[in-house]
């Protein structure tokens, strides 16, 4: 009764695709607060945000990412569990 196993794996297109996407969307959003028309102090706050921001986001998507490989493990061991006890009963019947 064992599921086999899943790979999800990315492909290179994948990656390559969200790594520029990433690249992209920090680049034009820095050179849109460099040449914003306004003083020096404005723009390094935006320009703190901006790395406040993607500093949260790497975060948040790592503790999700954490979240969601303990619970799969976390369910295999219930699965393993549960195949054990099955394996006792079928030998006590």
């Amino acid at each position: 009764m064992n599921k086999p196993q899943v790979s999800q794996d990315h492909s290179s297109a994948w990656i390559a695709q969200t790594w520029i996407s990433f690249i992209v969307s920090i680049v034009s959003t820095s050179i849109g607060i460099i040449y914003l028309p306004v003083d020096g102090w404005t723009k390094g706050f935006m320009g703190m945000g901006l790395a406040f921001s993607v500093g949260s986001t790497i975060s948040l998507s790592k503790t999700q990412r954490d979240l969601h490989e303990s619970k799969k493990i976390t369910s295999k061991i219930e699965e393993a569990r549960v195949e054990k006890l099955l394996a006792e009963h079928d030998r006590i019947s």
